[in-house]
């Protein structure tokens, strides 16, 4: 039996738009609006979205993973509390990941919004902890430039 281990990781991910810090702010609080770029994958079938955008309110989504996936038919979960909330300029995110009802990692999830040349400039920091079977980091860092994509044609539908 392999002995537990715990990776520890932080990347920083940034981008600009050509949009309101208001608009893009918008994209990380409204339901709808983020449900549009975060609850949807091409690899997996939505099996809820739920938030409640507050200091304290949660943020739960999961999906059933399809035979594209190593894990065909196993469920991924996210959980999370909203920390801190300064509208217009920053969101942090404690959330927790299971795979299969495992869980895989805890990760803190920073995002920050600065007033850049007549659009907005963000900044995405994650911190995380990843137990055995996680993927990892990189894994973790694909999905989340996967997840700005679809950030970026949201905002710019």
């Amino acid at each position: 039996m392999l002995e537990p281990t715990v990776i520890h990781d932080t990347f920083v991910l940034e981008r600009t738009y050509p949009a309101s810090v208001e608009r893009v702010f918008a994209f990380l609080s409204d339901p709808a609006k983020k449900r549009q770029w975060y609850a949807r994958s091409e690899a997996s079938a939505e099996a809820s979205f739920e938030m409640d955008f507050r200091e304290g309110g949660i943020e739960r989504s999961s999906y059933r993973m399809d035979e594209r996936t190593p894990f065909p038919g196993e469920v991924l979960a996210n959980e999370g509390t909203y920390q801190d909330i300064v509208p217009g300029e920053r969101v942090v995110l404690a959330t927790s990941m299971t795979l299969a009802g495992r869980r895989i990692s805890c990760s803190l999830i920073t995002v920050e919004l600065a007033g850049s040349d007549g659009g907005t400039k963000m900044t995405l920091t994650h911190q995380a902890a990843f137990f055995e079977g996680s993927g990892g980091p990189e894994m973790r860092k694909g999905g989340w430039e996967q997840l700005l994509n679809r950030f970026d044609e949201a905002l710019a539908g």
